[in-house]
């Protein structure tokens, strides 16, 4: 009889129930719902992965944000930073509560405008802003902020061009104890190169003095640094003011207040993270220590992205499969990974099962279902025995995981969004292949038998118009195509009997007529909602406006 071969045991240790010596264990929670809505039935619908946005919870976060500031500075003014999620409903639901759109390339300029936003109710930051994007911006009255020396002089050949004398502030590099600085952008206050660039502006006879813009970092625990920030930017002001005869406009003291997201290398949970009232605490309470008791406040302006939508924000994914690595541990393979959830190399985010945690739980590794061995959203969390085909709930993921998702292996999928009424609706289609594939063309002479490319035009000559007849011969199927996504009527998706009943239903999942229809490429006149008004936080006077106060419109 032979001898039976040794088989190496796998020991696991398994945390027995939901509680220890503080209490209830934080990362065994569960997450059968979202706002209502049962996380099963929103996957069965709308497909799997899928990111859900919360509307109550932005809104709430939204009006919190906005009471934090409107007590403790009577011209505060809040604006939303489009690269942290510029999907339209949610750039939506910010202006409706009277946000200004926050921008940083022509791009996000563009789609603001396409959202109907006016020129005047535009920020626009960023270091690389083209001539043509410039030009565009002092037409349309955005409030800008040049980052170095070169816009000033592109600035101020388009005032020479167009016979106007725009309204231009600076973004100013300051020390707040941050590290490390973000001393790439804008003018540096310490060296003195702020003070060259207002001169400039103010003595050059072109331009007329903005506003001043500082943002001091990403994701900031410490909100002490933004009052050390607003306090150098006021006296930088107070300096201005005394040498040059002229005041800053308004003061912008931008964003990176931190979400509840945990870092990486952050040890406590970042439910710690400071509320947004300490932020606007620190910050007004510099702005009113620095004035001089008899000149007004200046306007404070406040880029907020990530601390409003990141907690709003879900990402449901599917099991695919489960496994045991090499050293014994547990891992699942779901369909979300890195190429939807790019941020997760910074955070621990939370990963809650659809279902109840009423048994032995595990520490277990997550990866995502691409062919790339870094491609892993969690390293280790605890969570029970996960079946395929059943869900996990990622969160915090509202802030920059749509901006920065891509179409790497896998193509991207649906976004919705749960309204204040429970009832969800797509605010963004999942992709198909023809989206990917829609730019691309494929010369003749690299085509194939059946491929079903769409084949480049003839090469033209070489010369002065070659960019001319490269333009015209790039319309064609694909713009026909997006004429007629255009043209599609589109009604709104219901889910099953589980959500909550008060609106129409819309056509049966899958067909062509469930997909949303491209938006218009051109502001529809009148959209603008009434409430949001003519940028004049607490009274501050539009820079560009009439005699009457009123703003001059193109």
């Amino acid at each position: 009889m032979s001898k039976s071969r040794y088989e190496r045991p796998a020991i696991v240790r398994n945390a027995v129930g939901l509680m220890n010596k503080a209490g209830r264990r934080a990362d065994l929670s569960e997450r059968e719902h979202l706002d209502g809505v049962p996380i099963e039935t929103l996957c069965r619908e709308f497909g799997s992965p899928l990111f859900v946005f919360s509307e109550r919870r932005l809104r709430a976060r939204i009006r919190e944000a906005k009471e934090a500031f409107a007590r403790r500075h009577p011209r505060a003014q809040l604006c939303w930073s489009y690269k942290t999620n510029y999907l339209d409903a949610i750039c939506a639901i910010h202006h409706s509560e009277g946000s200004l759109a926050e921008v940083v390339s022509g791009m996000e300029y563009a789609k603001a405008r396409r959202m109907g936003v006016p020129g005047h109710r535009i920020v626009f930051n960023g270091p690389a802003k083209s001539p043509e994007e410039l030009a565009r911006a002092v037409r349309e009255r955005a409030i800008l902020h040049a980052d170095h020396l070169e816009e000033i002089y592109r600035l101020e050949r388009i005032a020479e061009e167009s016979g106007e004398r725009p309204t231009v502030g600076i973004r100013v590099s300051v020390d707040a104890g941050i590290q490390p600085r973000w001393d790439r952008f804008g003018f540096n206050l310490e060296s003195g190169q702020a003070m060259q660039a207002v001169r400039r502006i103010v003595r050059g006879g072109k331009l007329q003095l903005g506003g001043l813009h500082s943002h001091i970092g990403t994701f900031v625990l410490d909100p002490a640094a933004y009052g050390r920030a607003a306090a150098a930017v006021t006296a930088f002001a107070a300096e201005i003011e005394r040498e040059l005869g002229v005041r800053p406009t308004h003061i912008d003291l931008g964003g990176g207040y931190a979400s509840t997201n945990t870092l990486g290398s952050e040890y406590h949970s970042g439910a710690l993270a400071p509320p947004i009232a300490e932020y606007a605490e620190a910050i007004c309470s510099a702005l009113v220590a620095g004035g001089n008791g008899t000149t007004p406040l200046a306007p404070l302006l406040v880029e907020i992205g990530r601390s409003l939508i990141d907690d709003a924000g879900t990402l449901l994914s599917t099991v695919i499969a489960t496994k045991r690595l090499g050293n014994g541990k547990r891992a699942l393979v779901i369909d979300a990974g890195g190429n939807l959830l790019f941020t997760a190399w910074w955070y621990r985010l939370n990963v809650a099962p659809a279902k109840p945690v009423d048994a032995f739980v595990e520490e277990t590794s997550i990866f995502g279902p691409l062919c790339m061995n870094i491609d892993c959203i969690r390293e280790s969390v605890a969570l029970p025995d996960m079946r395929p085909g059943e869900r996990l709930a990622i969160s915090p993921v509202g802030a920059y995981t749509v901006t920065q998702s891509m179409q790497f292996i896998q193509l991207r999928p649906a976004c919705v969004l749960i309204g204040e009424d429970g009832v969800p609706e797509v605010i963004r289609r999942a992709e198909v292949l023809e989206d990917l594939t829609g730019p691309e063309r494929v010369p003749e002479r690299l085509r194939q038998p059946g491929c079903a490319a769409v084949a480049s035009p003839a090469a033209p000559a070489l010369g002065p118009e070659a960019d001319g007849r490269l333009a015209a011969a790039s319309t064609g199927p694909i713009e026909a195509q997006a004429a007629g996504d255009a043209s599609r009527e589109t009604g709104r998706r219901r889910t099953s009997d589980a959500i909550p009943s008060g609106r129409p239903a819309g056509p049966p999942p899958g067909t062509a007529s469930s997909l949303p229809p491209l938006s218009p490429a051109v502001p529809v006149p009148g959209a603008w909602p009434a409430a949001a008004a003519p940028f004049r936080p607490g009274g501050l006077a539009d820079p560009h406006a009439g005699r009457n106060g009123t703003a001059r419109r193109e």
